[in-house]
């Protein structure tokens, strides 16, 4: 007998991040999801299904976002504790869309006659997660942190089915294959095995259909003189921040640890946010506090060999009509060459609200908030995805920090890049949130086929291959320096074609073999 489902529901919850990045006990995750279900079956009606999902869901996004809270730690205008408040703020309204996959999952697949769970139920309950879990993602600017999705990487096969499907349907086959375990529970022996084995299966025809390598084959060895990517971490977090040496540290710590050129061409990439100069010229002078923009990427330049590049991440700003007070920054990537020149820029389009942005200024800065957004101006968004041609190095796409975890969403689909360049400050999130972040960058390795190169100040910097394989990393508090042969790309994959169609589609095709087999069993 399950008494006190909300008790058991909130235990649950709080017990099933720890199937995500640090932790991945992935098991837990599983056996989470099957209790949920097997509590939603037995609710007396559909407030009480929906209120078991959503004490689950605020137990669940409780846990896995208890990282916030560290970001509150390096706030001067607000105390530390709130964070704490934060995290529970944005649970009490995250909870909402298991709360919705739990209702719609009780109306829609439980048998008013049936006193033990079966494969309608658990099919509409798999279909409603996609549903859900792709509304996360979109609604009020979106967060699809930790999808059920990224609990399957440390799990051999299973996750290429990404490549196949994307994210958020690999997050409803994961409820599906819960609603197996639970199956398996009540000695349903046929449905569970024929449930369980959906998963493995998507996940073997992904890992075969990937294997296909554009420009190169998987084993050739690069011949010499070959492209490197060079990633830098200097392990300069956000401490000292307001330090009056602190530009000139971090700036004199990526140029020392970005070395000397050599034979091969080097493409380097430095995390976000860490230079705090004006790159691109054009500003008021008395703007050039440190140097004008031209004397920095001199400065850059010359650590630059005749044919390398290196991407930065750094902040530009807008002017308003009078030309000298700033209107707006945006959350830029340059590329910048040997001769010291600028070769191409992309502007930051998903941007984080309330951290660059102060959604509704106009009603929320008399009350107050203005002071979560670090500075006096709003960040602006750029057009969206867009692909950097780099002589010698192809064509590159940037994503920078939070924009990496939306499926779907990360490559300009009319001019496909090579490789993705994902410039993160995650020294914020303290220990957590890094590993969590590398976890979803990794998956939109697998759904697109394309390698992922990840620069952050602190950790985790890494490679990561087309099969969203990490190839090498700098782990969290050390600074370093990743030196590699440049990641080739996979073919297209079919999430890469269709998006977050494929979403729609296997929710639809659970949905409709659902209906069928309920109107069979009639």
């Amino acid at each position: 007998m399950l008494r006190r489902p909300l008790l058991l529901a909130l235990v649950a919850g709080l017990v099933s991040p720890d199937g995500f990045a640090p932790l991945n006990l992935w098991p837990l995750l599983l056996a989470s999801l099957a209790l949920l279900l097997a509590l939603v079956h037995r609710a007396p009606n559909l407030k009480r299904a929906m209120l078991i999902g959503w004490v689950f869901g605020v137990a669940h996004f409780t846990v896995g976002n208890n990282w916030i809270q560290h970001a509150f730690d390096f706030q001067d205008k607000m105390p530390p504790v709130l964070g704490y408040f934060a995290v529970v703020l944005l649970s009490l309204y995250l909870a909402i869309y298991p709360a919705l996959a739990a209702g719609l999952a009780w109306k829609l697949g439980r048998h008013a006659d049936e006193t033990r769970p079966g494969p309608v139920y658990v099919l509409a309950f798999a279909a409603a997660w996609i549903v859900t879990e792709w509304l996360r993602a979109g609604l009020f600017t979106g967060y699809p942190w930790n999808p059920l999705a990224a609990a399957w990487l440390p799990v051999p096969v299973v996750p290429h089915a990404a490549a196949l499907v994307g994210t958020y349907a690999l997050s409803g086959l994961t409820v599906l294959f819960s609603g197996a375990l639970l199956l398996a529970f009540h000695r349903r022996w046929v449905p569970a095995a024929a449930t369980a084995v959906v998963l493995p299966l998507l996940g073997l025809i992904g890992t075969v259909s990937s294997t296909e390598i554009v420009n190169t084959r998987p084993n050739d060895t690069p011949p010499p003189g070959a492209p490197q990517v060079v990633v830098v971490q200097p392990n300069i977090g956000q401490e000292g921040v307001s330090d009056p040496d602190y530009p000139e540290r971090v700036f004199s710590t990526l140029l020392r640890l970005t070395g000397q050129p050599g034979d091969a061409p080097r493409l380097i990439v430095w995390p976000e946010g860490m230079v705090n100069y004006y790159i691109e010229p054009g500003y008021p002078a008395d703007w050039y506090w440190q140097g004008t923009s031209e004397m920095v990427r001199r400065r850059i330049a010359a650590q630059l060999g005749p044919n390398d590049a290196a991407l930065v991440s750094g902040n530009a700003l807008f002017f308003a009509e009078d030309g000298y007070h700033a209107s707006g920054a945006a959350n830029s990537v340059f590329v910048v060459r040997s001769d010291g020149k600028l070769h191409g820029r992309y502007d930051k389009a998903h941007l984080v609200p309330y951290g660059e942005y102060l959604p509704m200024r106009g009603l929320l800065e008399p009350l107050g908030l203005a002071r979560l957004v670090m500075g006096e101006i709003d960040f602006l968004p750029g057009p969206g995805p867009e692909t950097l041609d780099v002589p010698g190095f192809g064509d590159i796409g940037a994503q920078v920090c939070y924009e990496i975890i939306f499926s779907g969403q990360v490559v300009d689909p009319e001019n496909r890049p090579d490789v993705i360049f994902n410039p993160s400050n995650d020294a914020w999130f303290g220990s957590w949130g890094p590993p969590q972040h590398l976890a979803q960058a990794r998956l939109r390795a697998i759904e697109e086929g394309l390698p992922i190169l990840r620069a952050t100040p602190t950790g985790i910097s890494a490679v990561i291959d087309a099969n969203g394989a990490v190839r090498v990393a700098i782990p969290q508090g050390e600074p370093g320096t990743i030196v590699t042969d440049m990641p080739a790309p996979h073919a297209p994959t079919l999430f890469s074609r269709l998006g977050n169609v494929m979403a729609f589609l296997i929710a639809a095709l659970m949905a409709a073999t659902a209906i069928a087999m309920r109107r069979l069993g009639r």
